[in-house]
């Protein structure tokens, strides 16, 4: 986004309406922020050049794909060298089930949300990926009982 760019109420209503259907037609996202079509599609492409609006996406219930258990890992690696931060992460990108993967200040080093069937998935994920992941010092998991907020991509209150 350029530093010069700055959006308006309209701009934030937007947003606002495309994160709670982002298959609306600009007809109907105009009608529902007081503009006119034409506007609003101008508004609309400003925001995807800006990088406000990165992509359009479809919200996927994993437990009607069987994925029933999401599963946090911390992970704590040996080094904080450039060189052991890039291997692990590029390590990281390749493990199956990895919904999201964060690189924290402190410890430990890695948050990582993984999505799985049940704990036998989790086991055989954790031997083949995740113990073997390289220059890391320790691995610990926490299953989560139950979201109260989720969601592959989060709603931002703008």
């Amino acid at each position: 986004m350029t530093s010069d760019f700055r959006l308006d109420r309209l701009d934030h209503a937007i947003l606002d309406v495309l994160q709670a259907d982002g298959r609306l037609a600009v007809v109907d996202l105009a009608a529902r922020v007081g503009l006119s079509p034409t506007p609003c599609a101008r508004r609309l492409r400003k925001l995807e050049a800006a990088g406000i609006i990165r992509g359009y996406h479809a919200e996927v219930d994993a437990a009607l794909l069987g994925l029933e258990l999401t599963v946090f890992v911390f992970l704590e690696i040996l080094q904080d060298s450039r060189d052991a931060i890039q291997r692990v992460e590029d390590a990281l990108r390749r493990v199956p089930r990895v919904v999201s993967a964060h690189r924290l200040m402190g410890r430990p080093d890695y948050v990582v949300r993984l999505l799985v069937a049940d704990l036998d998935e989790y086991e055989q994920l954790y031997i083949d990926h995740l113990a073997a992941l390289p220059g890391v010092r320790t691995v610990q998991s926490a299953p989560s009982m139950k979201p109260l907020v989720d969601g592959v991509v989060a709603r931002i209150d703008v």
